[in-house]
């Protein structure tokens, strides 16, 4: 994934600013509103439009963004599905790539329960994360009401969006 200074993005056309910013949320009324935001003055009024934006999602939308991530320790669907975002979702799911046969079985039997108990997948900010920390927080979500967990599911897309958002507008 290419990198931009901030005159650089803010240059883009609409369609390409559409395309490069889908890679930080697949929420499409949060690429919208982003790219119809432009051009943005300085990274801080970027990253603050991005956060206020996605504040006033609504859960449709988050469960559209999360339909935009391989499932935790699915490294397959990694290189093929999401073969356009692959880089930075192999760099944030690293510890999954490093972890044990039986920490990815119990991370892939996790993410069914989840998706089953839930209707989405489990979203966590994978980022410096090892495989069974994740694993870890998957088990303990579990517990979570259905209101309380998607609150969480969309303030981890939160962390993500920001982190992939940084990798895309360098200084």
């Amino acid at each position: 994934m290419t990198s931009f200074n901030l005159v650089q993005f803010n240059s883009l056309s609409p369609k390409e600013a559409t395309q490069v910013l889908a890679h930080c949320c697949g929420a499409a009324r949060w690429v919208s509103q982003m790219e119809s935001s432009r051009p943005f003055q300085n990274r801080k009024a970027l990253f603050d439009k991005a956060i206020q934006t996605w504040n006033q999602l609504n859960e449709k939308d988050w469960k559209e963004a999360f339909t935009h991530h391989p499932k935790i320790g699915d490294l397959e669907s990694l290189k093929k599905k999401f073969a356009s975002t692959r880089v930075w979702a192999e760099q944030e799911q690293k510890g999954s790539a490093e972890a044990a046969v039986s920490v990815l079985q119990a991370l892939a039997l996790g993410n069914q329960t989840y998706e089953n108990r839930f209707g989405y997948i489990f979203i966590v900010c994978a980022t410096g994360k090892k495989a069974d920390e994740m694993l870890a927080l998957l088990e303990a979500r579990l517990n979570n009401s259905p209101d309380i967990e998607i609150k969480i599911a969309a303030g981890e897309q939160a962390k993500i969006t920001q982190i992939r958002l940084e990798k895309l507008i360098h200084e």
